[in-house]
């Protein structure tokens, strides 16, 4: 490991010197700094690089430690955090003569009838809120991409986990999202949704295929790289 200092920071980083032209700086969820860089890149050439990126390497650093996922399960009582399209949101879970599920102020509110201490019955609540989320919120992002292509018929939905994906599309004109995807904000959801609707032309990561993603969704790697950091904390 090497060691980057600068000011009162100090940080220890994996060097790995590659052939290629440019140097490049990745922080992983586990907080693990990697860098790569030309074979022929000089010492002091790293050390500036590393100075430029100073701020970006905190901010990094700030997001994963704030939102490192939690070693334990959740017990959907008041106090924890669960995301939504992207934000956090604290749970408060209420008595109530009715009950129901509301998103208001910055929380995620459980109103019961079974009591704030019933975990197992909050939890098939907000499963419940959250399925209906899915279903409307997947739709409308469906429909927006869809008639980016020109489709006269959207494709059929279909929700359903998967470990290593966050959607796929089938022949039969049907598309399959990771209900995971409704904790990443819209922008995420609508690169999934075009990248499968570009397997609609192309069934292959080929040429052809990438060259209809950067049309339909220009500046698709910058988002793919954001969800694939939240898809870090939230699998």
């Amino acid at each position: 490991m090497e060691k980057f200092i600068f000011g009162s920071f100090q940080y220890e980083y994996e060097l790995v010197k590659q052939k290629r032209k440019t140097l490049s700086l990745t922080v992983t969820p586990g907080l693990k700094i990697i860098l790569k860089c030309p074979v022929e890149a000089s010492a002091e050439r790293v050390e500036i690089f590393l100075r430029r990126k100073w701020f970006w390497l905190e901010k990094q650093l700030g997001f994963f430690k704030k939102y490192q996922r939690k070693l334990y399960e959740k017990e959907y009582v008041s106090g924890e955090s669960f995301l939504y399209l992207g934000r956090q949101y604290r749970l408060l879970v209420k008595s109530s003569k009715e009950d129901r599920v509301a998103l208001d102020r910055g929380k995620i509110t459980i109103y019961t009838k079974r009591g704030v201490r019933d975990g197992d019955y909050s939890k098939k609540m907000l499963d419940s809120w959250y399925r209906i989320k899915m279903e409307n919120v997947f739709a409308e992002r469906i429909a927006l991409a869809a008639s980016n292509f020109g489709y006269e018929q959207q494709p059929f939905l279909i929700i359903k986990k998967m470990d290593k994906r966050w959607g796929s599309f089938l022949k039969s004109n049907k598309i399959i999202l990771n209900p995971k995807l409704i904790c990443v904000s819209k922008d995420c959801i609508d690169y999934v949704i075009t990248h499968e609707l570009c397997h609609s032309k192309y069934k292959n990561h080929d040429k052809k295929f990438f060259n209809l993603l950067e049309k339909k969704y220009p500046n698709w790697q910058k988002t793919k790289d954001k969800l694939e950091i939240i898809g870090c904390l939230i699998r």
